[in-house]
């Protein structure tokens, strides 16, 4: 899990990691190539890089969509015809209601040509193949909160705070104490205070420190 400035309250889905699928339709080898990324700079060093690896291929069209709330999306069919690849490929992004995602499909021709229905199920599936191998996981907002326990009794917070379900993602050790950091969605903050204070006999307390992201495999 890992801090992000100002996240929305609204959860959305990615993929779970990056990841390559390779298909073959009538010789041409489509090679989908998927990453997670922040923001459209990201996504454009990403195919500025499959692009430089794979120079000598025909074409390698690409598609992403960036933003917590889809709100940028771009797409290239790089000299294939007009809407047969990138827009199948960002199709598919969106049907999966997938964000901060990025794709490119490399294509080797290979001398047997597929027209334009073949090219857009083949620009879309070998999308969906990829995004099927390296699976997808639903980031959700939540509550960043500081605990601060001393040194004597900090591993037992710990402990005691992963063992009732709740998402630690950082520890710092300080001269006053031990700092952890803990996801608590919104609506369970007040309760988790209560616990805080139950678990601890008032040892231990919590801070808002922000907001960021828990990642739940879907």
């Amino acid at each position: 899990m890992s801090a992000t400035p100002e996240p929305t309250t609204r959860p959305y889905l990615t993929i779970r990691r990056a990841g390559s699928h390779e298909t073959e339709i009538k010789k041409s080898r489509f090679i989908c190539h998927l990453a997670r990324v922040s923001d459209e700079d990201e996504a454009q060093a990403f195919i500025a890089g499959i692009r430089k690896q794979y120079w000598d291929a025909r074409h390698n069209c690409t598609a992403f969509v960036v933003g917590d709330d889809q709100r940028r999306e771009r797409s290239s069919d790089d000299g294939e015809p007009g809407g047969t690849a990138g827009v199948p490929m960002l199709e598919v992004l969106r049907r999966r209601g997938l964000t901060d995602t990025v794709a490119v499909v490399t294509r080797y021709f290979g001398g047997i040509k597929l027209g334009a229905g073949g090219l857009v199920r083949a620009y879309g599936n070998a999308v969906s193949e990829a995004v099927d191998e390296v699976g997808l996981l639903e980031r959700r907002p939540v509550a960043l909160l500081a605990v601060t326990a001393d040194h004597v009794r900090a591993g037992r917070v710990e402990n005691d705070l992963r063992a009732a379900g709740y998402a630690v993602s950082d520890l710092a050790y300080e001269a006053a104490g031990v700092r952890i950091e803990v996801g608590v969605p919104e609506p369970e903050v007040a309760g988790f205070h209560t616990w805080l204070a139950e678990a601890t006999g008032g040892t231990a307390v919590a801070v808002p420190a922000g907001r960021t992201y828990v990642e739940v495999p879907v």
